[in-house]
């Protein structure tokens, strides 16, 4: 079955870090590109960061210099290492397939202190 799902949310206070995977299964996970968008209660959901198939990645000036995106294909997962966390990246973290309708469920990240 073709699933995408991602872990690693959880409550940090401000200045932490943490680090998010999406795990896929059912694809062919090294012929996609991947990214990571998030939505916080009350906004619209909004792109975060992508990783090609090949490995050139880029990401929201909103996050720039503090999140990266990184894959491992042997291991068919994305991460999203996060640094310098701040209150305004609460949000639920959903990770997707490049050109596709395919979601993971998502994993709430609480930055609070």
């Amino acid at each position: 079955q073709e699933q995408l799902v991602e872990s690693g949310g959880g409550l940090v206070q401000p200045g932490g870090s943490l680090r998010l995977s999406c795990t896929g299964s059912g694809i062919i996970f090294s012929n996609y590109g991947m990214a990571w968008y998030r939505q916080a209660p009350g906004r619209q959901r909004e792109w975060v960061a992508s990783i090609t198939s090949t490995g050139t990645t880029t990401s929201a000036d909103s996050v720039k210099g503090r999140f990266t995106i990184t894959r491992d294909n042997a291991q068919n997962t994305v991460y999203l290492q996060m640094n310098s966390l701040k209150p305004e990246d609460t949000a639920d973290y959903y990770c997707k397939v490049i050109n596709r309708r395919f979601w993971g469920q998502g994993t709430q990240v609480t930055v609070s202190s």
